[in-house]
């Protein structure tokens, strides 16, 4: 798609006018070197190609694209650069900078050198991006050698000072780790440690929602009054149908989230992947006609039941 054909934003129909930012949030694309099937059965290649595709049939023109970490399954370099090769050129389209967050699979040496271009060392990857009034921090919650979450004193300190200064739009974070409770058991062994550190550098803040991955399914919820959203995986989802105990990875309902930032609000919608029939009942002639009535002709042609 050429940016130039993107959708720019409607006159609103109702009370709200257009959002100030658009956010597009993926999460846990776990490629692998040579594309070698993930635990066999996963093409995670391929399942990224698919996501990406959808992203650029959005018609949006997105401020950033997140990508809330486990990049790759085992921090191999070929899986960074060919992370890299698949997902510059759909950003550079859109005209919308990437923000890479590290996983628990990955590994700070390789993601640093692979994907940043930056020193192969074992600092934590952070980053602050000003999306013209809206910040964006990007926290590193992986712990090198181990799956579960944790932010070190240097990370915590590093986002007191910063957050001390609020941004015109607010802030989000961005981390692998959602500060969240899981339903399906073992993900509480692998959850974010001492979360009450985050909650108490936030609270009274300029903090308007965090971002998240890790559990390969979409959730919500607040933490120290802060909304959360988790981003489903690209790669394989869980199986949610099933008992909490028994939950497994499932080559479905991969997903990614829409992020719409109000001055007031900010609104989550889950985007599937997949391949399906729409109706074509609201199209863009649709729209148009819509756009030529009064509200109260509106009204009368849509909302009044025949």
């Amino acid at each position: 798609m050429d940016a130039a054909s993107l959708s720019t934003p409607a006159a609103p129909f109702g009370q709200y006018p257009p959002a100030r930012r658009v956010i597009l949030h993926l999460s846990d694309t776990h490629l692998m070197g040579g594309n070698v099937p993930l635990g066999g059965r996963y093409d995670t290649a391929a399942n990224l190609a698919r996501t990406l595709a959808k992203v650029e049939g959005l018609g949006v023109r997105p401020d950033a694209i997140v990508f809330t970490g486990d990049l790759t399954d085992l921090g191999e370099p070929a899986a960074y650069r060919a992370l890299a090769e698949a997902v510059e050129p759909v950003a550079e389209r859109l005209g919308a900078p990437v923000i890479w967050v590290a996983g628990n699979h990955d590994e700070r040496t390789a993601l640093r050198r692979d994907l940043l271009g930056l020193e192969p060392t074992e600092e934590p990857v952070t980053g602050v991006w000003d999306l013209d009034g809206l910040r964006i921090i990007a926290l590193d919650s992986s712990v090198p050698g181990w799956h579960h979450g944790d932010l070190d004193q240097g990370q915590l300190d590093w986002l007191r000072e910063t957050l001390m200064t609020p941004a015109p739009l607010g802030t989000l974070l961005a981390l692998h780790h959602p500060p969240l409770p899981s339903h399906i058991p073992f993900f509480d062994i692998l959850e974010l440690r001492d979360q009450q550190r985050l909650a108490d550098i936030i609270a009274g803040t300029d903090v308007r929602g965090i971002l998240a991955g890790h559990l390969h399914y979409s959730t919500h919820g607040t933490f120290a009054g802060v909304p959360v959203s988790v981003a489903a995986a690209t790669c394989y989802t869980m199986d949610l149908a099933r008992p909490p105990a028994e939950v497994n990875g499932m080559d479905a309902g991969q997903s990614l989230n829409l992020v719409h930032v109000y001055d007031d609000t900010i609104t989550h919608a889950v985007v599937p992947v997949v391949e399906a029939e729409t109706a074509d009942f609201f199209s863009e002639e649709w729209l148009a006609q819509m756009a030529a009535l009064s509200p109260e002709e509106r009204l009368e042609a849509f909302s009044r039941k025949r």
